[in-house]
């Protein structure tokens, strides 16, 4: 009998494609001889490295002839005959690739503008019965009918051996990691308030500033504003699976609403979770088995201010981030 093949597609952010791997996990246990390949954004392709569950990692750039590549992805896609494609996003583009793919069974959101072609349409839910779903329950909403259960698997990332020994040489004594920055301003605690909470933190530890080259001058800023003398900005020197690789070693990781809080989620890492604008009941929050959110502790009547962050806070005060205290940070170090 051949095997069954099967494409996830996922083309969104960083932290969207690592949420969207519990699917890669559960659609692997319940067809272990299947030959699964997911597609994502050019740039996110390093997450899934030598991922044992995976066959293939088609990447799609969408910065550089954006619609040529789509349709020669679309071209590949038909060649292979998948049998079953599932569609993790709403945009009309990944429609197209579903609607077209020739596969015998395709799923996808309802919201997705093409979903009246696809075999099954999934109601896209982000609260049921006045409870939140998290993106993990969104997620699994697409496969249960053929994996015949409701329980979603949990993210999960496979830094290699190599990764591991890459940062083997941080973890000679106990460490936390921050990673200080996202793509939205106002999910982004300020460097200043992270620089006084880094100079409460005990010189027991070791502090190391995690994030992409671009985030790199906002870590220097932090480490030379300091006087905690064992902050390291490694900002541009990891991957991302070798970040993850350090963060699930650490005595407690910090990261805003963003992406290394699902890198955390993936390798089931301590984890401090910084919530401005945004609230954990959106359904992105974190899924460590250790966890913790902080927020400001007085409710604001304009937070949240919209479902993801802004680059500017609207009313130009930013008292969701700039009213959150040291001690909400540390506290959870103490734990």
């Amino acid at each position: 009998m051949a095997k069954e093949k099967i494409l996830v597609i996922q083309t969104a952010f960083i932290g969207d494609v690592v949420l969207a791997t519990g699917i890669v996990e559960k659609l692997h246990r319940h067809y272990p001889s299947a030959a699964i390949d997911m597609m994502v954004r050019k740039g996110n392709e390093g997450l899934l490295k030598d991922h044992p569950y995976l066959h293939e990692v088609i990447v799609w750039n969408k910065k550089d002839g954006k619609m040529k590549n789509l349709f020669q992805l679309l071209k590949k896609i038909r060649a292979t005959r998948y049998d079953m494609v599932f569609n993790v996003q709403r945009f009309a583009a990944t429609g197209i690739l579903t609607a077209f793919s020739g596969a015998k069974y395709t799923v996808g959101y309802d919201k997705n503008p093409l979903s009246r072609f696809f075999t099954k349409r999934v109601k896209h839910v982000i609260a049921s019965g006045g409870v939140t779903k998290h993106e993990i329950e969104r997620c699994n909403e697409l496969i249960k009918d053929i994996t015949g259960d409701d329980t979603p698997e949990k993210p999960h990332l496979y830094p290699s051996a190599v990764d591991e020994e890459i940062v083997a040489h941080y973890k000679g004594s106990p460490y936390i990691t921050i990673s200080p920055a996202s793509v939205w301003f106002t999910k982004q605690y300020p460097a200043e308030q992270w620089a006084s909470f880094v100079n409460k933190v005990s010189r027991y530890y070791t502090i190391f500033l995690l994030g992409g080259p671009g985030d790199k001058t906002l870590a220097e800023k932090i480490r030379t504003n300091v006087h905690h003398p064992g902050v390291v900005n490694l900002c541009g020197k990891l991957s991302f699976l070798q970040s993850a690789a350090l963060m699930r070693d650490a005595v407690m990781n910090y990261v805003n609403d963003s992406a290394p809080m699902h890198f955390a989620s993936a390798v089931n890492a301590p984890v401090t979770a910084v919530y401005c604008s945004t609230l954990p009941s959106f359904g992105f929050g974190p899924l460590s088995d250790k966890q913790f959110i902080v927020e400001v502790m007085e409710p604001l009547p304009c937070r949240p201010c919209g479902l993801h962050g802004k680059k500017a806070c609207p009313l130009g005060h930013f008292k969701c981030a700039k009213e959150i205290q040291d001690d909400q940070l540390l506290n959870s170090l103490r734990a």
